[in-house]
């Protein structure tokens, strides 16, 4: 049996309405054809569809069984049309994201927050972990991309580095606090929260300490800026963070320097290669993108 939509769309109108001039009215075609539809369709059934009762066109009890079933079949077809659309505009679809633990309880949830704003179809996944992981994850094409401070080039994996610029945070109680710019020097005996001594962004900052001929007063390590930033506004010791980090603990007391020189911190933006991202992956990485600008670190700013 060869059954086509419009014949649905006319046995369901007249069902509803109980008239062929309303249905065409409602279907923009005229009655004629819905006539001709509702033949057709009879005729491929074999059994009455409708009778006359008081000059209205009334479902038989058969027709009133097929009628609940037509109805969700053209909901869903509806609900189909509407989630294309949406889906072509960004509106729905699933984002699966792995970032840094400190992504998902710092900058993240907020940028989150207004990218699903007017997009209540959206869903997401938000998988923190280590960057040796969500480099794993991106590769085996688990995540649509991954947010991290480590990667090893990979040929299945685009990354886009994207340089971060570091300020020195303290306590207001801290004297540093009536200092305009921090300099390695200002340092030497204050206690430094810094991050893991394996991380690159230690390293640069042990070198730019030792090219001042100043030895970092390491005291507290940590794998996370946001924990430096709470323990920092909480009146324990000094740390060189990422801004954007530190901006997030600036309205509980946290003091912001510029630290000098500049030492970027290399966030790294990364997505599997091999495979299509959704057009809702795109626009929120483009979104994220867009919202690291405030805090990047210039190109050509001098160290």
């Amino acid at each position: 049996m060869s059954i086509r939509l419009r014949q649905l769309e006319a046995f369901h109108a007249v069902g509803q309405l109980g008239s062929m001039t309303l249905a065409a009215k409602k279907l923009n075609i005229s009655q004629p054809a819905v006539s001709r539809l509702l033949a057709s369709y009879a005729e491929k059934i074999e059994f009455q569809l409708f009778y006359r009762r008081n000059g209205k066109l009334v479902p038989t009890q058969e027709a009133r069984f097929l009628l609940r079933e037509v109805s969700r079949l053209l909901d869903s077809l509806i609900h189909i049309d509407e989630l294309t659309k949406n889906l072509t505009i960004g509106k729905a679809g699933h984002l699966k994201i792995a970032c840094l633990p400190g992504f998902s309880t710092s900058h993240m949830p907020h940028i989150l927050s207004q990218f699903l704003m007017d997009r209540p179809n959206v869903t997401v996944t938000l998988e923190p972990d280590g960057a040796n992981r969500i480099l794993e994850w991106i590769i085996g094409e688990q995540y649509d991309f991954g947010i991290t401070d480590v990667f090893s080039d990979h040929p299945a994996v685009e990354c886009e580095r994207v340089p971060m610029r570091t300020v020195c945070i303290m306590a207001k109680a801290n004297p540093l606090a009536a200092k305009k710019i921090i300099t390695p020097e200002d340092l030497i005996d204050e206690p430094m929260i810094h991050s893991r001594r394996e991380s690159a962004f230690y390293h640069n900052l042990e070198e730019i300490f030792l090219s001042h001929n100043v030895t970092m007063n390491t005291w507290i390590e940590t794998r996370q800026f946001n924990t430096a930033c709470i323990l920092v506004a909480e009146g324990r010791g000094v740390s060189i963070v990422s801004e954007m980090d530190a901006r997030q603990y600036e309205s509980r007391g946290l003091i912001i320097r510029p630290f000098k020189p500049n030492i970027p911190h290399i966030l790294m933006l990364v997505r599997n290669t091999q495979s299509v991202s959704s057009m809702i992956a795109l626009e929120f990485l483009e979104f994220f993108s867009e919202s690291l600008r405030p805090f990047r670190l210039n190109e050509g700013v001098v160290k």
